[in-house]
């Protein structure tokens, strides 16, 4: 076996060559003398092969011992250096043809007081099976000193018997920052406040810890290798496209956030998802080769959630505002419940109906247009009676005193256009409106007719604290119909 080096190989004097010093040739002294030009290796093995065989072998062995990367050195039984490899002249400044030759590290790679110790415990491994592992602080040659951990084992000659000792060497501090990356790495994959998902190439999970499994709606094991579009019902068009960015590109500069749609045992969930990601690369290649991309993400749904609803309320409230002064600089009271509605419809509805009592009918007073949107206006050339059919929501308000909402139904407007039409149409409202919320009007005590909202099939069905906003409009309006009615027949009648 020869040197780590192909420099420093048995064949570094060179077939005719004659050794500059004595001591050079029969490995005595120095391994470079004074010069520190043609050391040469010791065998662990004397009984190595000759020829071209060995020479080829010797070279083998110097490639892949420069190429590893952990430091190592090797000690023939004597305790004298054969083997030293490019990690370990990096570590410590010492060449191969510095270090290889020399007898223990005493007085080069490590102080003098400490050599004993030092060299007796590394050749303890000798006698001893398997790896034993130390800690030492060996000398640099430049004087600094460097703190390193070891892993050293015995060598086994032809004969079984120990023909010396080999000991790989790595900085310590480099081998805690190796723990800590493989710790972070298990910690992340166990059940932290944050899902991980490793996803391949082809955008395929490869590892999945316990919150994903949680978020994405599977197991751990059962989430492998499937595509996201088993997963993710809408939505997921978009988190493949960030995904195949990172591959591409690299991760992008601040998270993201995804609002997706996923198919659970009890039906179809909408959540938000605030992702960063990562690009994964071989660290053993040249040049970087993506291995897939490390995504990792937090569920945001309530948080949005309510931030929305509190921009809403927000928005709301401001809009009722300007309402008000809009409406205390309008002579007619009925152009105030107008303006009024204009005001509240923005963000809200696609269409408002004001339909006020007349005796047991409603009669239809103020609407926005059936076919455009527009602003809410009185119903020209009179009021007209509308011809609303048992059950319908506006007359359910008046019995109820008080909200109704319905909708069209599941499916019916984007896959049902015609059967959204047909639904609208029947109750007398325009053919786009697949959302209603009707709510009575009431002042002192007595009730003065419905206003219905309308949402076309594009918008979301009406919820609760619609209804809230809707019943704080309708007291206005019915505040300012009752003052119509109060002050003259004109405007009201």
């Amino acid at each position: 076996m020869g040197a780590s080096r192909s420099s420093g190989t048995t064949d570094a004097l060179g077939p005719d060559e004659e050794p500059d010093e004595p001591g050079q040739a029969d490995g005595q002294g120095g391994p470079g003398g004074p010069d520190g030009q043609g050391a040469s290796s010791v065998p662990l093995d004397s009984g190595a092969g000759a020829g071209s065989g060995a020479d080829s072998g010797a070279e083998l062995l110097a490639a892949l011992l420069d190429g590893m990367d952990a430091a190592l050195c090797a000690f023939d039984a004597g305790g004298t250096v054969t083997h030293w490899n490019r990690e370990a002249e990096r570590i410590l400044g010492w060449s191969a043809q510095e270090a290889v030759g020399r007898k223990g590290f005493a007085g080069w790679a490590v102080r003098r007081a400490d050599a004993h110790e030092v060299q007796g415990r590394l050749m303890a491994a000798m006698d001893a099976p398997g790896r034993q592992v130390h800690e030492f602080a060996l000398l640099r040659k430049d004087g600094s000193r460097v703190l390193v951990r070891t892993q050293s084992a015995r060598v086994l000659g032809a004969g079984g018997k120990p023909a010396g000792v080999y000991c790989a060497f790595s900085e310590v501090h480099a081998q805690i920052d190796l723990e800590r990356a493989i710790a972070l790495s298990e910690a992340l994959l166990e059940d932290v406040s944050w899902g991980v998902v490793l996803v391949d190439v082809d955008l395929r999970p490869t590892v999945v810890n316990a919150y994903a499994a949680r978020a994405l709606g599977g197991s751990r094991t059962g989430l492998l290798g499937r595509p996201l579009g088993e997963l993710v019902v809408q939505g997921v068009e978009e988190l493949e496209a960030a995904l195949a960015h990172v591959l591409a590109e690299g991760a992008p500069g601040a998270p993201a956030e995804f609002w997706v749609t996923l198919r659970t045992a009890e039906g179809e969930r909408r959540r938000c998802w605030r992702s960063g990601f990562l690009r994964l690369a071989s660290p053993l290649t040249e040049e970087p080769v993506p291995l897939g991309v490390g995504w990792m993400f937090r569920d945001v749904t309530a948080r949005k959630l309510a931030q929305q609803e509190a921009d809403r309320l927000r928005f709301r409230t401001g809009q009722l505002h300007r309402a008000a002064r809009t409406v205390s600089e309008c002579e007619d009271p009925m152009e105030a419940a107008t303006s009024l509605l204009d005001f509240a419809l923005a963000g809200f509805a696609d269409h408002v109906l004001l339909d006020l009592m007349e005796g047991e009918r409603l009669v239809r007073t103020a609407a926005t247009p059936a076919d455009a949107p527009g602003p809410c206006l009185l119903v020209a050339g009179g009021s007209i009676p509308v011809r609303y059919g048992p059950g319908h929501p506006a007359l359910q308000a008046v019995e109820r005193t008080g909200s109704v909402r319905t909708s069209a139904g599941a499916g019916v407007g984007a896959g049902d256009p015609e059967g959204a039409a047909a639904w609208a149409a029947e109750r007398r409202w325009p053919r786009d409106a697949a959302h209603a919320l009707s709510t009575v009007l009431r002042s002192r005590g007595r009730t003065l007719g419905v206003l219905t909202f309308l949402r076309a099939p594009n918008r979301t069905a009406f919820e609760r604290p619609d209804t809230a906003y809707a019943e704080t409009v309708a007291a206005r309006v019915a505040g300012a119909v009752d003052l119509a009615r109060a002050v003259g027949p004109g405007a009201g009648e």
